[in-house]
C-alpha cells in the first residue's frame, strides 16, 4: 500500500491522513488474521501427517517381527527336518550292516550244522550196527542159560522188547535200558528221583533218537546265554543229539585239563568219577568211544607255565571242594517243562502254587540255543509281588455295581471251581474261587476266606479268557472248570467285564497316575443313596466302596456332559447335605453329589466342569477364569487378557488363594506359601549364606508333596511371579525361575493350568537371555517328568545347590554323583531330576564299558544313613533324585548339627546274584570288580581256602593293584628307607588281600615269614598283565561249587539235630545249602523246587521243605520245618536273595519253554 504524504498545512491534508491510517489499520489486521489461520492450518496438517507416518512405523515394526517370527520357525523346523532325515539315514545304514551280520552268521550255523548233521547221522548208523550184533550176542548167551537152567521164559520177552525199541532207532549208550535184569545193568550209581518227576509215558513221535531227554534247570539257563567263543570240535569232542542238549562246559584252564591234554584222555561221562567206570561196562562210555576208528585225534600238547601250573595245583588241594550239589540229578526219558502260575509275595510264609507240566517231545537238536542271537539271563529278579490281603468278610455268590450307562455288570463273584494242576499227571483239584478287587484269589472251602489264600491269580489288561477247546472250562492263566455250563457263561461275563475296565482304565493301565480330586461323598441316583469314595481321573470319575479299594464300584462319563450345582431335588430330598451338584451325562438320568462343605464343593465343581469341557472360564477362582478364557482363545499373544493385574507380577502379599481349594485350612497354607516365594525370589542368594534359600525351597516342596492340591497353586504363584516386569530387580527374576525349574522335575500341574505353564515356558524361552535359559530347561525337564512320571521326595541340597549356582541349561544331565567300585575306583555320572536307577545304570555300563545289567549280574547298592554296616539294593523303578532326598533326610535325623551337612550318599555298584552262564561274554572290567568282590569273601572267612592258597590268590591281586615287586638292594650300601617302603607294601596287601582270621593268629616272627613268602610268590609274577592275572584268580576260585554264593551265619534251633553248632546258610542259583561253619563241608542242600516256605518267623529264618517219599502216588507230601537263628539284619537279606534267586528262575524257566516251543514249531 502507496502511502501519500501531503502537507499538514493544506485543508484536505490532515483528514486525509487520518483516513488512510485508519484504512491501513484495519488492512493489517485482516491480513494478521489471514495469517493466523493460515499458520493454523498447517500446524494441524502437520499433525494429522505425523499421526499417520507413527501408526505406519509402528504396523510395518508389527510386520517385520512377525515375519521374523514366521521365518525363524520355518529356519527351525527345516533344520528339524534335516536332523531327523540323517538320523533315519544313519539307522537305515545301521539296520543293514546289522542284517547283513546276522544273514552272514545265519548262513554260517545253518553250514555248519549240516555238517555236524552229516557227521552225527554216520556215527549214529556205526552205533546202531554195533547194537545190533551185541544184541545178536546177549541173545546167544541168553539161549546158553536158558539150555541151563530151563527159567528164562521172562528174560527172553524182555530182551525181545529191547531189541525192538534198539531196532526202530538208534539210542544213546550212556542211557541203560531199563528193561534189564540187575544182573545185567550196568553198575552205575542212579540218582535220586523225587515221585512227583516221574512222568507219564504216552505214545511217543518216532524221530531220529528214540530216548527222550530232560532239560534240568542249567540248561534253562543256558540257551538265554552268549555263545562260548570257542568250538567244540577244536577240543577234540564229537556232538551228537544228546551232546547238543548237554549244556557245555565254559573254557577253564586248570590242571586237570592240562592232564588231559598231556595224555590224551578225553572224559567222556563228567557226571561218573573215573573210578566208578570199569572196563567191563562199556554200555556207561560215549558211544563215539566205543566204536573203532571214531575216537578223535589227540590234540596237540599244550603244557602251561610252571608259575600257572604251580597256583593251580595249589588250588587243586587248597579249596574244599563239595561232590554233592542241591541240584537234583535231571530225569531222563522225559522233556521236562516248568511252568509257574503264582505271583504271590515271598515275605513270611506264604506258600507257592507252582504247577508243573511234562511235555514229551522228540530227540530235535537244539543246538541254535547256543548261537550268537540269543540274549544273556537276567539276573535281576523281575518281582511278581502282589500284597494277597485277607478278605474282610465273605463275599455273596454274586455282587454287582452299576456305570453310568445304568446297565448292570458283575464285578465280584465266587463259587467252587475246578482247578487243573499239572504235576506228574494231569489232575483235576476243587478250590473255592473268590474274585475281588479284579484278583481271582482261592481257598480250600469257603469257612477259609478269612485266612490267607492257597493263591492268587491277578488279572490285567494283558490277561485273555475264552472257553476251552469243545470242553466246559475256562483258559486264563490256568485252566479252570465249573460244575455247569450256566456257571461257565456267569463266570465268563464277569472275568471279561473286569479285564474290559481294565484295558481301558488308567487305574490300571497307569497305576502312578495322580487323582485330579477325591474325596468321600454320598451318590444318589434313581433315589438310592451311597456314601462312597470318588476319584477323578482325566475325564472320568471312579467310586470305589471305601478309600482302600483297588477296583471301582463304577464309573461317571464326564466328556460333554453338564455339571451344575442344584437346589434339592426329590431324589435327593432324604438325605441331609448343604449342597448338591449334578451331572447330566448325554442322554443318561443325572447323577446327584451332595456335599457338606462349601470348599469342597466349589473345588469339586470347578474340576468336574475342567473334565466335562464345559467351563469356559465361568467356574473356579478369577485366575482361573482367566486362564480357561486364555484356554478358549487358544492363548492369543495378542490378547489384553496376558496384561491383567491378576496374571502379573506383585509385589504385594495374595489375600486368596489363586485356585479352588477343598478346605480353609488349605487356603491358609496357600496364602503362606506365596510368602515362601516371595521371600525365595526377593533376598538375593549370598554363598555362605545359600543354605538359607535351600531351607525355603524344600519346606515348600514338602508342603505340596504333603498336601497335592496345592500343587497347581504353587505353579500359579511362581509363573505369575516370573512375568517379566520393569520394576524388578536383576536377581529376582532369576531366581523366580530357579525355583520353577525345581518344582519341574518334581511334579507337574493338572489340566488347564499345566498348558498354561506350558504356554508360559514356551513365551520366555529364549537362549539369548538367563531367564530364557531357564525357561528352555524348565521345557526339557517338564517333557522328561511328563515321561517317567512324579517325584516321591523333595529336592535335596545337592539338586537345588546345583541349580542355584549354576544355569542347568549348559548341562543336558545337570546333577553327578560318583559311584564307587571294590578296587577303590570311582566313576563320576551324570543324571537329570526323572533319571531312574535302570537309566543310570545303564549310563553307567556305558561309560565303564560293562554289559547290561541283565547280563552281568550287577546292582547299584547305597550305605545306610544312620552309618551302620549296611548296603541297600536299589531298584530299578526308582529315581536317583528321591534317593538322594530321602538318604539326606534321614541322615538329618539321625545326626543332628552343620557339620553333618555335608555328608552325602554313598552309591557302590557291586554283582548282586550270580549265576555260572554269565561268565560268557564277560568283559575284562567285570571281572576285575568280581575278582574283588571275591576277595571281599575271602578275607571275610566266607571262602574255604587254606593258608597256602590265599598268599597265592593275594599275590595276584598285589600284582594287579601295584604291579612289578620291587625287591629292595640287599649289600653293603643298601638303604634303610628301601627296605621299610616295602615292608609296609607287603603289610598293606596283607591287610587288603589275606584273610582276617589267618593274619590275626600270626605273631610278629610270623608275620615277617608270611611277608616273605608272599615277596616270593609276588616276584614270580613279575611281567604279568592284570588281566592273565585276574583270569588265574577267577578260575582257581571259580573252582568251588558254591562260588557267588552269599553266605549267612547262623545257628539251627530246636529240633534240628545241629542245634548249638554254628552253620552257613548259602544261597545260590541252584537252591539254599547248609554248610559246616569251619570246613564248609555240605550238610544238606535244598533245590527251590523243594522250598514250600521261607522268611522271618518270630526271632529266627523259617525254612520249609518237602521230604522226598518212594510212591508218586500220594496226593500231599509230608513237609519238614527248619529254623535258624540269627540277627535280623541278616534275616531280611537272606530272605530277600531268596526271593530274588526264585524270581529269576522262575523267568528263566519260562523264557526257556517259549524259546523251546517257538524252535520246535517254527
Amino acid at each position: 500500500y502507496p502511502i501519500v504524504f501531503q502537507h499538514p498545512g493544506s485543508p484536505n491534508g490532515g483528514k486525509q491522513c487520518i483516513a488512510m491510517r485508519s484504512q491501513i489499520l484495519l488492512e493489517l489486521k485482516r491480513l494478521v488474521i489471514h495469517l493466523k489461520l493460515s499458520v493454523q492450518w498447517m500446524e494441524e496438517r502437520l499433525k494429522a501427517s505425523d499421526i499417520q507416518s507413527s501408526d505406519s512405523e509402528l504396523q510395518l515394526f508389527r510386520r517385520c517381527q512377525n515375519l521374523q517370527t514366521v521365518l525363524q520357525e520355518k529356519d527351525e523346523l527345516i533344520s528339524t527336518l534335516e536332523q531327523q532325515l540323517e538320523e533315519q539315514k544313519q539307522n537305515r545304514i545301521q539296520d543293514a550292516k546289522t542284517v547283513e551280520e546276522k544273514a552272514a552268521k545265519i548262513k554260517e550255523w545253518v553250514m555248519r550244522k549240516l555238517n555236524e548233521f552229516d557227521i552225527e547221522n554216520a556215527s549214529l548208523r556205526e552205533i546202531n550196527q554195533q547194537q545190533e550184533a551185541e544184541i545178536q550176542d546177549l541173545r546167544r548167551r541168553l539161549e546158553k542159560v536158558d539150555a541151563e537152567d530151563g527159567s528164562s521164559d521172562e528174560l527172553n520177552k524182555r530182551f525181545q522188547l529191547q531189541c525192538l525199541d534198539s531196532s526202530s532207532s538208534s539210542s544213546d549208550t550212556n542211557t541203560p535200558s531199563p528193561i534189564l535184569t540187575p544182573a545185567l545193568t550196568p553198575k552205575r550209581p542212579t540218582p535220586s528221583r523225587d515221585s512227583q518227576d516221574t512222568p507219564a509215558s504216552p505214545k511217543q513221535p518216532r524221530l531220529r533218537n528214540p530216548n527222550a531227554f530232560t532239560v534240568n534247570l542249567a540248561l534253562a539257563k543256558k540257551h538265554l546265554s552268549q555263545p562260548p567263543l570257542y568250538s567244540e570240535a577244536a577240543h577234540g569232542r564229537t556232538r551228537n543229539a544228546f551232546s547238543m542238549l548237554r549244556p557245555l562246559r565254559p573254557q577253564e584252564t586248570d590242571m586237570d585239563q592240562e592232564k588231559k591234554m598231556e595224555t590224551g584222555v578225553r572224559e567222556c561221562v563228567p557226571d561218573v568219577p573215573p573210578a566208578e567206570v570199569s572196563p567191563e561196562e562199556p554200555e556207561t562210555l560215549d558211544a563215539s568211544a566205543a566204536v573203532p576208528g571214531s575216537k578223535p585225534p589227540t590234540p596237540p600238547l599244550h603244557r602251561l607255565p610252571s608259575w600257572e601250573s604251580r597256583i593251580y595245583a595249589v588250588a587243586k588241594s587248597g579249596i574244599r571242594l563239595s561232590e554233592t550239589s542241591c541240584t537234583d540229578v535231571a530225569n531222563k526219558g522225559a522233556f521236562r517243562l516248568c511252568f509257574c502260575t503264582y505271583s504271590q509275595s515271598w515275605p513270611n510264609t506264604h506258600t507257592p502254587s507252582v504247577t508243573e507240566c511234562v511235555v514229551f517231545f522228540s530227540a530235535v537238536s537244539l543246538s541254535s540255543m547256543t548261537s550268537e542271537s540269543d540274549y544273556a539271563i537276567p539276573p535281576d529278579a523281575y518281582s511278581t509281588d502282589t500284597e494277597c490281603s485277607e478278605p474282610e468278610n465273605k463275599l455273596p455268590k454274586t455282587c454287582s455295581s452299576s456305570s453310568d450307562s445304568g446297565k448292570t455288570e458283575s464285578m465280584e463273584k465266587s463259587g467252587y471251581l475246578l482247578k487243573m494242576v499239572k504235576t506228574w499227571k494231569k489232575t483235576w483239584k476243587r478250590h473255592w474261587f473268590v474274585l475281588k478287587d479284579g484278583e481271582l484269589l482261592y481257598y480250600k472251602s469257603p469257612s477259609d476266606v478269612i485266612r490267607k489264600p492257597q493263591g492268587q491269580i491277578e488279572l490285567n489288561a494283558c490277561s485273555t479268557i475264552a472257553r476251552g477247546d469243545g470242553k466246559q472250562m475256562l483258559q486264563s492263566v490256568c485252566n479252570l472248570k465249573p460244575d455247569s455250563p450256566n456257571l461257565l457263561e456267569e463266570w465268563l461275563r464277569v472275568l471279561q467285564s473286569i479285564l474290559r475296565i481294565k484295558a481301558a482304565s488308567p487305574l490300571f493301565t497307569h497305576p502312578d497316575t495322580r487323582p485330579v480330586m477325591k474325596g468321600h461323598l454320598t451318590k444318589v441316583k434313581y433315589g438310592y443313596s451311597k456314601h462312597v469314595w470318588c476319584e477323578l481321573f482325566g475325564k472320568t470319575l471312579y467310586y470305589f466302596r471305601n478309600q482302600e479299594d483297588k477296583f471301582p464300584l463304577g464309573q461317571i462319563k464326564l466328556w460333554e456332559a453338564r455339571v451344575e450345582e442344584v437346589q434339592k431335588s426329590c431324589d435327593v430330598a432324604e438325605v441331609s447335605a448343604q449342597y448338591t451338584l449334578s451331572i447330566q451325562s448325554v442322554s443318561q438320568d443325572p447323577t446327584y453329589l451332595l456335599i457338606d462343605s462349601p470348599h469342597e464343593k466349589t473345588a469339586w465343581l470347578f474340576h468336574l466342569s475342567v473334565a466335562a469341557g464345559t467351563a469356559g472360564g465361568q467356574v473356579g477362582t478369577e485366575f482361573e477364569q482367566l486362564v480357561g478364557k486364555l484356554l478358549s482363545i487358544e492363548g492369543d499373544p495378542g490378547s489384553q487378557l496376558w496384561r491383567h493385574p491378576t496374571l502379573c507380577f506383585t509385589k504385594e502379599g495374595l489375600s486368596s488363594p489363586l485356585t479352588t481349594l477343598p478346605s480353609q485350612a488349605l487356603q491358609t497354607e496357600a496364602i503362606k506359601l506365596f510368602k515362601t516365594c516371595q521371600l525365595f525370589i526377593n533376598v538375593a542368594i549370598d554363598t555362605p549364606a545359600i543354605d538359607y534359600h535351600v531351607t525355603l525351597a524344600q519346606c515348600a516342596l514338602q508342603v505340596c508333596l504333603t498336601h497335592p492340591e496345592l500343587q497347581n497353586e504353587i505353579y500359579c504363584q511362581l509363573i505369575k511371579q516370573t512375568r517379566i516386569c520393569l520394576d524388578l530387580f536383576a536377581f529376582s527374576g532369576t531366581q523366580g525361575w530357579q525355583f520353577l525349574a525345581l518344582c519341574v522335575g518334581l511334579f507337574l500341574p493338572t489340566p488347564p493350568i499345566l498348558w498354561y505353564l506350558q504356554v508360559h515356558l514356551k513365551r520366555h524361552g529364549d537362549s539369548r537371555t538367563e531367564v530364557g535359559k531357564y525357561a528352555i530347561y524348565c521345557q526339557r525337564s517338564l517333557e522328561r517328568t511328563q515321561q517317567k512320571g512324579d517325584r516321591q521326595a523333595r529336592s535335596s541340597r545337592m539338586e537345588i545347590l546345583s541349580i542355584l549356582l549354576r544355569n542347568p541349561y549348559h548341562h543336558s544331565l545337570p546333577f553327578s554323583v560318583p559311584v564307587h567300585f571294590l578296587n577303590n575306583t570311582y566313576q563320576v555320572v551324570s543324571f537329570d531330576a526323572s533319571t531312574t536307577v535302570e537309566e543310570f545304570q545303564s549310563q553307567l555300563n556305558q561309560d565303564t564299558g560293562m554289559r547290561k545289567t541283565g547280563q552281568s549280574g550287577f546292582s547299584l547298592y547305597s550305605d545306610d544313613p544312620t552309618g551302620k554296616d549296611l548296603e541297600h539294593c536299589l531298584q530299578g523303578n526308582l529315581k536317583i533324585c528321591d534317593i538322594i532326598s530321602k538318604w539326606e533326610q534321614a541322615s538329618k535325623e539321625q545326626h543332628t548339627g552343620k557339620s553333618e551337612s555335608a555328608r552325602t550318599v554313598k552309591l557302590t555298584y557291586k554283582n548282586r546274584l550270580y549265576f555260572s552262564q554269565q561268565m560268557r561274554g564277560e568283559t575284562e572290567r567285570e571281572r576285575l570288580l568280581l575278582a574283588y568282590q571275591t576277595n571281599e569273601e575271602i578275607t571275610a572267612g566266607h571262602f574255604p581256602v587254606n593258608k597256602e592258597l590265599a598268599l597265592e590268590m593275594a599275590a595276584l591281586l598285589a600284582q594287579v593293584d601295584f604291579g612289578d615287586f620291587e625287591r629292595p638292594f640287599v649289600g653293603p650300601g643298601a638303604s634303610g628307607a628301601a627296605q621299610t617302603k616295602s615292608n609296609q607294601t607287603l603289610k598293606q596287601v596283607l591287610e587288603r588281600f589275606y584273610p582276617k582270621h589267618y593274619r590275626h593268629a600270626c605273631t610278629e616272627e610270623q608275620m615277617r615269614y608270611l611277608c616273605l613268602l608272599l615277596s616270593t610268590r609276588w616276584a614270580s609274577l613279575r611281567g604279568r598283565s592284570s588281566s592273565e592275572c585276574i583270569r588265574i584268580y577267577l578260575t582257581v576260585a571259580r573252582k568251588w561249587s558254591f562260588f557267588g554264593a552269599k553266605l549267612f551265619e547262623a545257628a539251627p534251633a530246636a529240633p534240628s539235630p545241629q542245634k548249638n553248632m554254628r552253620v552257613w546258610l548259602a544261597v545260590h542259583e541252584d537252591g539254599v545249602s547248609m554248610l559246616e561253619f569251619n570246613s564248609v563241608v555240605i550238610l544238606a542242600s535244598y533245590a527251590y523246587k523243594s522250598i514250600v516256605k521261607f522268611g522271618a518267623c518270630g526271632q529266627d529264618f523259617m525254612l520249609v521243605v518237602t521230604l522226598s517219599s518212594g510212591t508218586s502216588a500220594s496226593k500231599e507230601k509230608s513237609t519238614e520245618k527248619h529254623l535258624f537263628a540269627m540277627p535280623p539284619k541278616n534275616i531280611k537279606l537272606l530272605e530277600a536273595h531268596c526271593k530274588n534267586f526264585y524270581n529269576v528262575t522262575k523267568k528263566i524257566i519260562f523264557q526257556t519253554i517259549v524259546f523251546v516251543l517257538n524252535f520246535l514249531f517254527n
